[in-house]
Protein backbone atom coordinates (compact mmCIF):
# COMPACT_ATOMS: atom_id res chain seq x y z
CA UNK A 1 0.00 0.00 0.00
CA UNK A 2 1.50 3.32 -1.23
CA UNK A 3 2.21 5.43 2.20
CA UNK A 4 0.56 8.47 1.78
CA UNK A 5 0.73 11.55 4.62
CA UNK A 6 -3.24 12.77 4.01
CA UNK A 7 -2.95 14.98 6.43
CA UNK A 8 -0.67 17.25 4.10
CA UNK A 9 -2.82 16.69 1.43
CA UNK A 10 -5.56 19.65 0.79
CA UNK A 11 -5.75 19.03 -3.28
CA UNK A 12 -5.94 16.26 -5.68
CA UNK A 13 -5.59 16.27 -9.19
CA UNK A 14 -6.61 12.95 -11.19
CA UNK A 15 -5.68 11.94 -14.28
CA UNK A 16 -8.44 10.21 -15.78
CA UNK A 17 -7.42 7.60 -19.23
CA UNK A 18 -5.90 4.63 -17.42
CA UNK A 19 -6.09 6.72 -13.71
CA UNK A 20 -9.88 6.69 -13.50
CA UNK A 21 -10.78 5.23 -16.17
CA UNK A 22 -9.90 2.05 -18.26
CA UNK A 23 -6.83 2.68 -20.52
CA UNK A 24 -8.22 -0.65 -22.52
CA UNK A 25 -10.40 1.48 -24.66
CA UNK A 26 -7.76 4.09 -25.61
CA UNK A 27 -4.95 1.68 -26.28
CA UNK A 28 -7.77 -0.66 -27.85
CA UNK A 29 -8.70 2.60 -30.33
CA UNK A 30 -4.79 3.24 -31.44
CA UNK A 31 -3.06 -0.32 -31.50
CA UNK A 32 -5.99 -1.70 -33.33
CA UNK A 33 -9.17 0.78 -34.04
CA UNK A 34 -7.33 3.60 -35.84
CA UNK A 35 -5.10 1.12 -37.96
CA UNK A 36 -7.52 -0.97 -39.67
CA UNK A 37 -9.33 2.10 -40.37
CA UNK A 38 -6.49 3.88 -42.12
CA UNK A 39 -5.37 1.01 -44.13
CA UNK A 40 -9.00 0.62 -44.90
CA UNK A 41 -9.00 4.48 -45.93
CA UNK A 42 -5.62 3.85 -47.94
CA UNK A 43 -5.68 0.34 -49.37
CA UNK A 44 -2.93 -0.36 -47.11
CA UNK A 45 -2.04 -3.95 -45.12
CA UNK A 46 -2.49 -3.81 -41.50
CA UNK A 47 1.27 -3.82 -41.15
CA UNK A 48 1.70 -1.06 -43.59
CA UNK A 49 -0.71 1.07 -42.19
CA UNK A 50 0.93 0.31 -38.75
CA UNK A 51 4.18 1.27 -39.91
CA UNK A 52 2.91 4.17 -41.01
CA UNK A 53 1.39 5.98 -38.23
CA UNK A 54 4.02 4.57 -35.79
CA UNK A 55 5.99 7.20 -37.52
CA UNK A 56 3.40 10.33 -36.79
CA UNK A 57 3.21 8.84 -33.21
CA UNK A 58 6.91 9.54 -32.87
CA UNK A 59 6.80 12.97 -34.18
CA UNK A 60 4.59 14.50 -31.58
CA UNK A 61 4.87 12.26 -28.68
CA UNK A 62 4.72 14.20 -25.70
CA UNK A 63 2.93 17.39 -26.84
CA UNK A 64 -0.42 18.43 -27.11
CA UNK A 65 -0.75 17.34 -30.76
CA UNK A 66 -0.32 13.97 -29.43
CA UNK A 67 -3.78 14.34 -27.57
CA UNK A 68 -5.24 16.28 -30.11
CA UNK A 69 -7.96 14.54 -31.92
CA UNK A 70 -8.39 17.47 -34.65
CA UNK A 71 -4.47 17.14 -35.29
CA UNK A 72 -5.07 13.51 -36.01
CA UNK A 73 -8.31 13.94 -37.96
CA UNK A 74 -6.45 16.07 -40.59
CA UNK A 75 -2.98 13.62 -40.50
CA UNK A 76 -5.35 10.72 -40.95
CA UNK A 77 -8.24 12.17 -42.57
CA UNK A 78 -10.24 10.65 -40.73
CA UNK A 79 -13.08 11.45 -38.16
CA UNK A 80 -11.65 10.26 -35.06
CA UNK A 81 -14.74 11.57 -32.94
CA UNK A 82 -16.97 9.10 -35.33
CA UNK A 83 -14.40 6.66 -34.67
CA UNK A 84 -14.28 6.34 -31.12
CA UNK A 85 -18.05 6.48 -31.11
CA UNK A 86 -17.86 3.49 -33.09
CA UNK A 87 -16.76 1.55 -30.11
CA UNK A 88 -17.57 3.33 -27.59
CA UNK A 89 -18.89 0.77 -25.58
CA UNK A 90 -15.36 -0.03 -24.34
CA UNK A 91 -15.17 3.00 -22.06
CA UNK A 92 -16.23 2.83 -18.88
CA UNK A 93 -14.64 3.67 -15.28
CA UNK A 94 -12.05 1.56 -13.28
CA UNK A 95 -14.34 -0.34 -10.85
CA UNK A 96 -12.10 1.14 -7.71
CA UNK A 97 -12.77 4.81 -9.29
CA UNK A 98 -15.88 5.73 -7.40
CA UNK A 99 -15.34 4.65 -3.89
CA UNK A 100 -12.25 6.24 -4.25
CA UNK A 101 -13.60 9.67 -5.53
CA UNK A 102 -16.54 9.22 -2.98
CA UNK A 103 -13.84 9.16 0.01
CA UNK A 104 -12.16 12.06 -1.01
CA UNK A 105 -15.50 14.13 -1.92
CA UNK A 106 -16.21 13.26 1.74
CA UNK A 107 -13.07 14.38 2.89
CA UNK A 108 -13.39 17.85 2.39
CA UNK A 109 -10.23 17.51 -0.35
CA UNK A 110 -10.87 19.67 -3.77
CA UNK A 111 -10.43 16.77 -6.42
CA UNK A 112 -9.83 18.31 -10.15
CA UNK A 113 -9.41 16.37 -13.26
CA UNK A 114 -6.69 17.30 -15.23
CA UNK A 115 -6.36 15.44 -18.27
CA UNK A 116 -4.46 15.68 -21.84
CA UNK A 117 -7.59 14.56 -22.95
CA UNK A 118 -9.07 16.97 -26.34
CA UNK A 119 -12.10 18.31 -25.16
CA UNK A 120 -14.51 15.55 -27.34
CA UNK A 121 -13.05 13.16 -25.64
CA UNK A 122 -13.45 14.03 -22.48
CA UNK A 123 -17.11 14.59 -23.19
CA UNK A 124 -17.63 11.46 -24.90
CA UNK A 125 -16.32 9.71 -21.58
CA UNK A 126 -18.30 11.94 -18.97
CA UNK A 127 -21.46 11.00 -21.47
CA UNK A 128 -20.38 7.77 -21.80
CA UNK A 129 -19.76 7.50 -17.52
CA UNK A 130 -20.91 10.20 -15.51
CA UNK A 131 -17.89 11.00 -14.34
CA UNK A 132 -17.64 14.81 -13.59
CA UNK A 133 -20.86 13.73 -10.71
CA UNK A 134 -17.97 12.79 -8.64
CA UNK A 135 -15.61 15.49 -9.25
CA UNK A 136 -15.35 19.37 -8.19
CA UNK A 137 -13.56 20.64 -11.54
CA UNK A 138 -12.33 18.83 -14.98
CA UNK A 139 -9.98 20.36 -17.23
CA UNK A 140 -8.88 19.56 -20.37
CA UNK A 141 -4.95 20.61 -20.81
CA UNK A 142 -5.99 22.04 -24.56
CA UNK A 143 -7.62 25.32 -22.67
CA UNK A 144 -3.96 25.98 -21.96
CA UNK A 145 -2.45 25.17 -25.09
CA UNK A 146 0.30 22.52 -23.51
CA UNK A 147 0.14 19.43 -22.07
CA UNK A 148 1.00 17.56 -18.76
CA UNK A 149 4.10 17.02 -20.20
CA UNK A 150 5.08 20.73 -19.92
CA UNK A 151 6.33 22.82 -17.10
CA UNK A 152 3.93 26.03 -18.67
CA UNK A 153 0.78 23.58 -18.17
CA UNK A 154 1.87 23.21 -14.64
CA UNK A 155 2.82 27.04 -14.10
CA UNK A 156 -0.95 27.53 -16.05
CA UNK A 157 -2.52 25.00 -13.52
CA UNK A 158 -1.38 26.51 -10.51
CA UNK A 159 -2.16 29.77 -11.44
CA UNK A 160 -5.75 28.86 -12.06
CA UNK A 161 -6.45 26.56 -9.40
CA UNK A 162 -4.18 28.83 -6.72
CA UNK A 163 -2.91 25.39 -5.22
CA UNK A 164 -0.06 24.85 -2.78
CA UNK A 165 2.02 22.46 -4.84
CA UNK A 166 3.28 21.06 -0.50
CA UNK A 167 0.15 19.89 -0.24
CA UNK A 168 -1.40 18.99 -3.36
CA UNK A 169 -1.57 14.93 -4.46
CA UNK A 170 -1.07 14.42 -8.56
CA UNK A 171 -2.17 10.84 -9.59
CA UNK A 172 -1.50 10.09 -13.23
CA UNK A 173 -0.21 6.60 -15.03
CA UNK A 174 2.27 8.27 -17.32
CA UNK A 175 5.61 8.43 -15.54
CA UNK A 176 6.79 10.66 -17.83
CA UNK A 177 4.17 13.13 -16.50
CA UNK A 178 4.51 12.17 -13.11
CA UNK A 179 8.42 13.12 -13.73
CA UNK A 180 6.89 16.16 -14.66
CA UNK A 181 4.81 17.47 -11.79
CA UNK A 182 7.45 16.62 -9.27
CA UNK A 183 10.08 18.69 -11.38
CA UNK A 184 7.25 21.62 -10.91
CA UNK A 185 7.38 20.59 -7.50
CA UNK A 186 4.06 18.86 -6.65
CA UNK A 187 5.11 16.99 -3.43
CA UNK A 188 2.55 14.09 -2.93
CA UNK A 189 2.87 11.63 -6.08
CA UNK A 190 0.79 8.67 -6.81
CA UNK A 191 1.35 6.04 -10.11
CA UNK A 192 -1.36 3.30 -11.26
CA UNK A 193 0.61 0.48 -11.73
CA UNK A 194 -2.28 -1.53 -14.07
CA UNK A 195 -3.35 1.50 -16.44
CA UNK A 196 -5.10 -1.24 -18.69
CA UNK A 197 -7.57 -3.89 -17.12
CA UNK A 198 -6.37 -6.62 -19.78
CA UNK A 199 -2.59 -5.91 -19.42
CA UNK A 200 -0.58 -7.23 -16.23
CA UNK A 201 0.36 -4.50 -13.47
CA UNK A 202 3.95 -2.59 -14.21
CA UNK A 203 6.62 -2.54 -11.72
CA UNK A 204 7.61 0.83 -10.56
CA UNK A 205 9.88 2.14 -8.43
CA UNK A 206 10.27 5.99 -8.55
CA UNK A 207 6.53 6.76 -7.65
CA UNK A 208 4.34 4.80 -4.50
CA UNK A 209 1.96 3.02 -6.93
CA UNK A 210 -1.38 1.54 -6.77
CA UNK A 211 -3.47 -0.77 -8.14
CA UNK A 212 -6.52 -0.70 -6.42
CA UNK A 213 -8.03 2.69 -4.68
CA UNK A 214 -9.98 1.01 -2.35
CA UNK A 215 -7.05 0.05 -0.26
CA UNK A 216 -6.62 3.81 0.54
CA UNK A 217 -10.15 5.01 1.24
CA UNK A 218 -10.45 4.27 4.86
CA UNK A 219 -7.02 6.42 4.88
CA UNK A 220 -8.63 9.22 3.27
CA UNK A 221 -12.12 9.17 5.61
CA UNK A 222 -9.84 9.00 8.51
CA UNK A 223 -7.85 12.44 7.84
CA UNK A 224 -10.79 14.98 7.05
CA UNK A 225 -9.59 18.42 5.60
CA UNK A 226 -10.73 21.19 8.47
CA UNK A 227 -12.83 23.73 7.02
CA UNK A 228 -10.36 26.93 7.88
CA UNK A 229 -13.33 29.50 7.23
CA UNK A 230 -15.85 27.40 8.69
CA UNK A 231 -14.17 27.26 11.71
CA UNK A 232 -13.32 31.03 11.91
CA UNK A 233 -17.36 31.99 12.17
CA UNK A 234 -18.60 33.34 14.67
Amino acid sequence: MPMLTWNEIDTVLLDMDGTLLDLHFDNHFWMEHIPRKYAANNSLSLAQARARLDIEFIKVAGTLDWYCLDYWAGILKLDIVAAKREIQHLISMRDDTVPFLDALQTSGRQVVLVTNAHPDSLSLKVERTQLDQHIDQMISTHQFGVSKESQSLWQQLHHHLNFDPKRTLFVDDSLPILNAAKQFGIAHLLAVSNPDSKLPPRDIVDFHATEDFRTLTDAIRACPVVDSKADSRT
